[in-house]
């Protein structure tokens, strides 16, 4: 037998990247499935998972994303500029996909919480508008009709309140949906306010202050 004939017939050896290309697959599988991996190695993979499509989304978003960039120049232009690190993806609980948080300057955004990149871009502008809020109007959070305000711009001025957001969250409606969705959605925020003693606390704040800032739609011209 020739070398030629037996270089022909012998089996071919796996490349590195065929080796890399499998683990990464039989990673992925085992996480979908829990075949070959431990309830405890899922979960863990699961969330390092989510940790990286959040931080992909997060740069993109930051760099491509007409509405976010939007508020990034005007939180610069408002002497506040955002950088990377003021936006952090981590696991948080079932109850919030994303949070501002006044006293770290930062914004939090709840990594595996979104049902897909739209959903992270709407949930991002929102807290957004409330930075933007916090830096250019100084507002008291303990103050409820301050963090009223905010909450009626920021789920008015975010994309939160669409029709099909608010269809996915079993609140069909036909009539003035986007002005309802604003208000159900701040009174609720309020009322999780430490400072809110009950609803009808927190559905007075919203209804004082509601004509004029559900109408200020800054920096935007008009509701995005």
């Amino acid at each position: 037998m020739s070398s030629q004939d037996s270089s022909s017939s012998s089996s071919p050896t796996p490349s590195s990247s065929d080796n890399s290309i499998f683990k990464r697959w039989s990673r992925t599988f085992g996480v979908i499935t829990g075949v070959g991996m431990t309830e405890e190695e899922r979960r863990s993979e699961l969330e390092a998972h989510h940790g990286r499509t959040c931080e992909t989304w997060k740069r993109e978003m930051m760099n491509y994303s007409p509405s976010v960039v939007f508020m990034l120049k005007h939180l610069k232009m408002s002497g506040c500029p955002v950088a990377p690190e003021h936006i952090v993806c981590a696991p948080c609980d079932f109850s919030r996909s994303g949070g501002f948080s006044p006293q770290a300057g930062a914004i939090v955004m709840c990594q595996g919480k979104f049902f897909n990149k739209r959903h992270m871009e709407d949930t991002l502008v929102h807290e957004l508008v409330h930075m933007y809020d916090h830096c250019k109007f100084k507002v008291d959070w303990n103050d409820l009709r301050h963090h009223a305000c905010s909450e009626i711009r920021a789920n008015s001025l975010s994309g939160d309140c669409r029709y099909m957001r608010e269809l996915r969250r079993g609140f069909p409606s036909f009539s003035k949906q986007h002005q309802a969705c604003v208000r159900r959605r701040a009174v609720l925020s309020v009322r999780a306010n430490p400072a809110c003693p009950d609803e009808a606390t927190a559905e007075r704040a919203v209804n004082e202050v509601w004509e004029s800032c559900f109408n200020d739609t800054r920096p935007f011209d008009e509701i995005y």
